[in-house]
């Protein structure tokens, strides 16, 4: 079972925010408004964001404050964007990143 992250550190969400539609590797997933894309996606059960170069590992929720890595995906055609320091907005389009790479 997933659990919505209802506050973060440093993103502020507005208790009543809109709910609006995100697309997350071809899935269309719900979010509020404003969220971390990273807090949706794990109330969805998303828990890779992207693989290491070297290894091909998954990786995924570490920080949650921007500091690491690890949440990094492509967000609308953006690669390395990350998701814990994101705010959701709709419609946006994220995908499974391979590594860190360059626009």
């Amino acid at each position: 079972m997933s659990m919505r992250i209802e506050n973060h550190v440093i993103l502020d969400v507005e208790a009543d925010a809109k709910l609006v539609e995100i697309t997350v590797d071809g899935k269309k997933i719900p979010a509020k408004e404003g969220e971390p894309i990273l807090a949706a996606l794990v109330a969805s059960g998303v828990k890779i964001n992207r693989y290491t170069v070297k290894k091909h590992e998954p990786r995924g929720l570490f920080c949650g404050i921007g500091q690491c890595t690890d949440c990094a995906m492509i967000v609308d055609g953006q690669p390395n964007v990350r998701t814990c320091i994101t705010p959701v907005r709709a419609g946006m389009v994220i995908k499974t990143q391979d590594g860190l790479t360059k626009g």
